[in-house]
């Protein structure tokens, strides 16, 4: 059931931020990269390890560079890092020992990071797509 959650709030809140044009801006993904890579920094304090913290804010710092560098450079790394951080999430049990994730928290929140990044790939797809649509008609006015 955490599939289905995960997944219909990423649509839900990518689908709400579309209308009310919230995602107009580089920066609208590129801090939801910032979100999700925040959440096992949390799980560790409610975990109460040190080393579980560390692990995690480690994790999350890379995740950080990603959004940085994916905000200055290319949208595209943008989706990587939604669906990097999914895929993180498939393998996260195996990678840290953190007592404090919720049982359902990896599988809500892969199936969150992939549906967030495969909206905004269609949406950059789109984009390039009206693009080519408006220089072809530039050209031929």
């Amino acid at each position: 059931m955490e599939y289905v959650i995960g997944a219909g709030l990423a649509l839900a809140i990518c689908t709400f931020a579309a209308v009310v044009g919230l995602d107009r801006q580089r920066a609208f993904y590129a801090t939801m990269v910032l979100v999700v890579a925040t959440y096992y920094v949390l799980f560790a304090v409610l975990g109460g390890t040190v080393r579980s913290l560390l692990s995690e804010t480690l994790v999350a710092i890379a995740f950080f560079v990603v959004a940085v560098v994916a905000f200055k450079k290319s949208e595209w790394l943008i989706v990587a890092g939604l669906v990097g951080h999914g895929v993180f999430d498939g393998f996260h049990h195996v990678l840290v020992d953190n007592p404090g994730v919720p049982a359902v928290w990896p599988g809500f929140c892969l199936s969150f990071d992939v549906v967030a990044g495969g909206y905004l790939a269609v949406l950059l797809v789109r984009r390039s797509k009206v693009a080519t649509c408006r220089s072809v008609q530039d050209a031929s006015a």
